[in-house]
């Protein structure tokens, strides 16, 4: 139990702007989200054990990064930006990879939310 307790946390320059490391905390908890679930995808339909064990290395590390990521920007802001590059890179790799095919309206609906959601995300913040 001691390991855990002194396995350290990531960090940042210090000179690196806030928006900067945000967006990079984003972008590799997406990736390892998406990771997650390619994994867990192949792991279902093969049940692959090469798949099995990346898919929870991939979630380990993705705790790891998002709790390092809290120390330097906002528990909603980084959540709703990993969400949405997750959505975004989930219909990729499905029309890629998947070769699955959204209906026009299905596709209207799904930008309307991802726009919404970075309103959430990138709008002004009242108070």
């Amino acid at each position: 139990m001691s390991t855990l307790r002194s396995l350290p946390l990531l960090s940042v320059p210090e000179s690196w702007p806030l928006p900067v490391v945000a967006v990079l905390a984003m972008s590799a908890l997406a990736g390892l989200d998406l990771l997650g679930a390619i994994a867990a995808k192949e792991w279902a339909e093969r049940g692959s054990l090469v798949a099995l064990t990346g898919g929870v290395v991939s979630f380990v590390v993705l705790f790891w990064v998002y709790a390092s990521s809290l120390r330097y920007a906002e528990l909603a802001v980084v959540t709703m930006g990993w969400i949405v590059l997750l959505q975004i890179g989930i219909l990729v790799v499905d029309r890629l990879h998947f070769g699955t095919t959204l209906p026009t309206g299905k596709l209207v609906a799904v930008v309307i939310c991802l726009a919404a959601q970075g309103y959430l995300l990138l709008g002004p913040s009242g108070s």
